[in-house]
């Protein structure tokens, strides 16, 4: 059976999938099969062979096997909303169960899989669950990515708090960042290694293009992760 992380963010567009995309690059340099998978995913391209999610086709190509779309993102909505309400407007009911045989035939096989949330660590995904229940329910580490920018700290405190509270294990943090006038961001970040209390596994400086491996080599993961 495989290991693997739940990668969330401080927010959307944090930078989950690219970081996510380099996580997998380093794995795989140590000769490891790995896995990526999105379970949910709203905005995305209608295709002559249904809707499509880049994040999760950039995942699907990363992959070290090839894995059929379905598997890696089993519920895709169209707009670019909240995923819950993208469901509700498709008639749609988001089952974890489904989720859960979906990771678990990804994992055969498979050294890591790694999951990437939807927006942030509470977004929700029905009347009564979210993302976090989703990572606890999967029983996977959290990796907490943090998009710097102005107010980072807040939203990183938040959101860790929020994690180990949910009684999932916080594994680490990898700051990406996405404002590329951003000021002061050494000492913001040497704030956040401060408070946050956990490793700081990688610092992605702001770059064009964000390659699976450009991200790989900003990366410092322990020998067993």
């Amino acid at each position: 059976m495989a290991s693997g992380y739940f990668i969330t963010g401080t927010d959307t567009d944090s930078g989950k999938t690219v970081v996510t995309l380099g996580l997998m690059a380093q794995l795989q340099s140590r000769g490891l099969q790995v896995l990526g998978m999105k379970p949910v995913a709203a905005g995305a391209e209608q295709t002559d062979a249904g809707l499509r999610n880049s994040d999760a086709l950039q995942l699907q190509a990363q992959a070290s096997r090839a894995i059929a779309y379905g598997q890696i993102n089993p519920y895709c909505f169209e707009p670019p909303i909240a995923p819950h309400l993208a469901a509700e407007r498709a008639g749609q009911t988001i089952d974890f169960l489904e989720i859960g045989r979906c990771f678990n035939q990804l994992a055969i096989g498979a050294d890591r899989v790694l999951v990437e949330g939807a927006g942030g660590w509470r977004v929700p995904l029905g009347p009564a669950q979210s993302i976090s229940d989703l990572a606890v329910l999967l029983g996977l580490p959290v990796i907490l990515v943090v998009g710097l920018r102005l107010g980072c700290i807040n939203h990183a405190l938040l959101s860790a708090e929020s994690i180990r509270a949910s009684g999932a294990r916080l594994a680490g943090w990898i700051g990406n960042q996405v404002d590329p006038a951003m000021q002061e961001r050494d000492a913001n970040i040497e704030t956040l290694k401060q408070r946050l209390d956990i490793p700081c596994l990688g610092l992605v400086p702001w770059q064009v293009p964000l390659t699976p491996q450009a991200v790989s080599d900003c990366l410092q993961l322990p020998a067993d992760f």
